[in-house]
């Protein structure tokens, strides 16, 4: 099977940002994505918004940037969006926020998006997509060649705890603490192609496997593969989906310009003949599993031999080691936003900080991200 992957000229960026819309009153997750999705669609005749769309529940309304040079262009990108968003919603005394997991809401009372391709899915997969009720950030970073897709996509695998930890926001699971920094992780590890991507050697390797999930109608099209890290042929890029759903503008920022720096800088390193590495996959399903659970707290293991390290450490190590990178791209101020998080807290130990000092309010919990949402920072 020939798969056309449509080279970016760099390391161009792309943003997907979804959007939870809650009640005002309750704190619940309410359906009315379709309802604000049509007002914001009128100035387009009646055709899609182009930058704020449909997800598989009408609780959730996923915001997009264009196409991208620079983080901070892409940050401006989805605060016009979220602008409008928010606008409407707030017409309907409806607030928006982002998590991995709402804390309460029950993915049972959640009603499917108007799209007949979630329709489909839901028809294939069952209670697989029905209790798909989470939320998450995909970040897009160009690639210059399809021959160097799948070196990067292993290479990045790496750093698959890295981008969990830091986006970790899913401790609660309908009511319950999980005990997990990353409920959603595990969740959508159930469909039965997403989780880690398989380690293929190159573009080649990489058709010939679309090519018998398509002919084997395991699939419909190479969409249909949600790996935390996968190629994206028709835009271009190497698509990190492995991040929580993220409370504000600054850590999306963050997370986007940790993603553009370690593209851009395997795509150097090919280019200047270097193979890049690719770590064992019982590795990195391990330290994926100690990143959901731990979050920013997990030891990690860093070589073959069983040596482990603090994530933080080794989060701190990288975003050093990258800083000339970051400078050279014009994201030095997004990439410092790791600083804040290590310090404050990732979400999932916000939330539960929240949580604590409420006598366990989990409504509170909601107040909470709903507050950092509108200040675009962690409170």
């Amino acid at each position: 099977m020939q798969i056309d992957f449509n080279a970016s000229a760099g390391s161009s960026l792309g943003i997907e940002w979804e959007l939870e819309l809650v009640d005002r009153t309750s704190g619940e997750l309410v359906s009315a994505a379709s309802d604000i999705l049509t007002e914001l669609s009128a100035p387009y005749g009646g055709g899609e918004h182009p930058k704020a769309k449909h997800e598989l529940f009408e609780s959730c309304i996923e915001v997009i940037t264009g196409i991208c040079t620079r983080v901070d262009e892409a940050l401006d990108d989805l605060q016009r969006t979220v602008d409008e968003v928010a606008a409407a919603a707030d017409r309907r005394s409806i607030d928006l926020m982002c998590s991995g997991t709402h804390p309460t809401s029950d993915w049972g009372d959640q009603i499917v998006s108007p799209k007949e391709r979630y329709g489909r899915l839901v028809d294939s997969m069952q209670w697989l997509v029905r209790r798909l009720q989470i939320f998450g950030v995909h970040v897009h970073v160009g690639v210059r060649s399809s021959d160097k897709v799948m070196p990067i996509v292993n290479a990045l695998s790496m750093y698959v705890p890295h981008f969990l930890a830091l986006s970790a926001s899913s401790p609660y699971w309908v009511g319950v603490d999980t005990g997990l920094a990353s409920v959603r992780s595990k969740v959508f590890e159930g469909l039965p192609t997403a989780g880690l991507p398989y380690q293929l050697r190159g573009w080649q390797d990489f058709e010939r496997f679309m090519g018998t999930l398509v002919e084997s109608r395991t699939i419909a099209s190479v969409k249909e593969v949600w790996w935390d890290i996968r190629p994206h042929p028709e835009f271009g890029t190497v698509e990190l989906r492995i991040c929580d759903g993220i409370p504000t503008l600054a850590e999306v920022g963050m997370v986007a310009s940790l993603a553009q720096c370690l593209v851009e800088r395997f795509d150097g390193q090919l280019d200047r003949g270097y193979t890049l590495p690719m770590p064992h996959e019982w590795i990195v399903r391990e330290n994926k599993w100690r990143a959901a659970r731990y979050g920013l707290d997990a030891e990690i293991i860093t070589d073959d031999s069983g040596a482990t390290a603090s994530l933080r450490r080794e989060i701190e190590d990288l975003c050093a080691d990258l800083g000339p990178t970051a400078a050279r791209l014009g994201c030095t101020e997004q990439l410092s936003t790791v600083d804040l998080v290590l310090a404050k807290g990732g979400s999932c130990q916000r939330q539960r900080a929240v949580a604590s000092a409420s006598d366990g309010s989990l409504r509170a919990v909601v107040a909470s991200l709903v507050e950092e949402f509108a200040a675009g920072a962690p409170a």
